[in-house]
Order: C-alpha cells, then sequence, then structure tokens
C-alpha cells in the first residue's frame, strides 16, 4: 500500500472508531437507568427478529464470545427481560426470547435514544446520511466478511 493509501485508511479507520467512542458514550449516558449497551443490543435483536434464538446464535450475530453472550443473557433474565428455556429438541442447547419485560425496556430504551439520533440526524442533513449508509454497510460488510 502506498504512504496515500495508508495515510487515507489510518483517517477512515480513524474516523469510524472516534465516532463508534462517542455513539457508545452518548448512548450510554441516555440508555434507561441500569441498562448497558449490549443489554440494549441485544433485546432490539430479540424484537427485531421475532421468536427465539439459541445464545450460540446471539453470539455470532453481535460478534462476541459464547462466555460474554452468556454474561449478558444471564444479567438479562435476572432482570426479567428474557426468557431461557431448555431446546425441547435437543436439552444441551437453549432458547431465548424477548419477555413483555424486555419489550417493554427495549421500548423506553428506543425512546430515550430516539432525540439524540434525530439531532444528530438533523445536524448532518438527511442526504449526507442518506450517502454515508451505503460506504458503512460495504465497510461493515468486508469486516464481517474478514472475521
Amino acid at each position: 500500500m502506498t504512504d496515500d493509501k495508508n495515510s487515507l485508511a489510518i483517517a477512515l479507520f480513524s474516523e469510524v472508531l472516534a465516532a463508534d467512542q462517542l455513539v457508545r458514550n452518548r448512548l450510554s449516558r441516555v440508555l434507561p437507568k441500569g441498562m448497558e449497551i449490549s443489554h440494549f443490543s441485544v433485546l432490539n435483536g430479540l424484537a427485531f427478529h421475532g421468536g427465539e434464538r439459541t445464545p450460540a446464535q446471539l453470539a455470532d450475530t453481535f460478534h462476541v464470545t459464547r462466555g460474554a453472550m452468556t454474561n449478558t443473557l444471564s444479567k438479562l433474565e435476572r432482570s426479567g427481560y428474557v426468557h431461557i428455556r431448555p431446546d425441547w429438541d435437543d436439552a444441551r442447547r437453549k432458547m431465548v426470547a424477548i419477555s413483555p419485560a424486555g419489550r417493554a425496556a427495549r421500548d423506553t430504551a428506543i425512546n430515550s435514544i430516539t432525540p439524540m439520533i434525530n439531532q444528530v440526524v438533523e445536524e448532518l442533513g438527511s442526504d449526507r446520511v442518506r450517502a454515508a449508509l451505503p460506504i458503512l454497510r460495504e465497510m461493515r460488510k468486508q469486516l464481517t466478511d474478514e472475521s
């Protein structure tokens, strides 16, 4: 890679990493008390997909270890946000579903982060956000394909 391409790549990843850190910081401040970003992400994923998922499927979806997902699911279960049951076809496996309380907590979280997200989109402009999305999606896809 030439020096110019190296500089461009470093600048791109520096901006993505800085934006990620800032988004996580702002999300953490507006999420309901006691809810972590990982909790919201799992609840949002379960609500979006509907039905049940295995912990392994969730770990793969979120690109985390099974141990990390088990830890997150344990906290969500203690909060009453998910139901975890044995898989009736394979007792070694568990199935996870969002509970009504989990759906309510996810909806509360969505309501608390929406103003912050809308403000960012408004300040950037809808057209610029629409133009950036395909690039960010392609970048995510490339990074996912390499993992």
